[in-house]
């Protein structure tokens, strides 16, 4: 008498259907055991996503840097001065004596 009670409950009656049946079997695999599955990505791809968006906010604050860098270059003053520090550059008729500090103390 109980299966017979068992069978008209509604839970049971969509649980026994063999399309839900494959749909959880099916659900199983994806979730824990394929290759692929959601454990897998959870424990291995997580930290590479964190590690990615990481250094996106480094390249991020870099490329304001550079865009501030690029506006003062713009000024034929600071360009001229950065050409002259970074790169030795010099007018034609000028000399330019580069002095070097000993650092290293006797």
């Amino acid at each position: 008498m109980p299966f017979k009670n068992l069978k008209k409950n509604k839970t049971f009656k969509i649980l026994s259907n063999p399309f839900m049946l494959i749909f959880l079997v099916f659900l199983v695999w994806i979730l824990f055991i394929d290759e692929n599955s959601y454990l897998f990505h959870y424990k291995t791809l997580n930290p590479e996503i964190e590690k990615l968006e990481k250094d996106k906010k480094y390249y991020q604050t870099e490329i304001e840097k550079d865009k501030k860098k690029i506006e003062q270059l713009e000024n034929p003053e600071t360009l001229d001065k950065y050409a002259r520090e970074k790169y030795n550059m010099k007018k034609e008729d000028e000399e330019i004596y580069i002095i070097e500090y000993d650092t290293i103390k006797e």
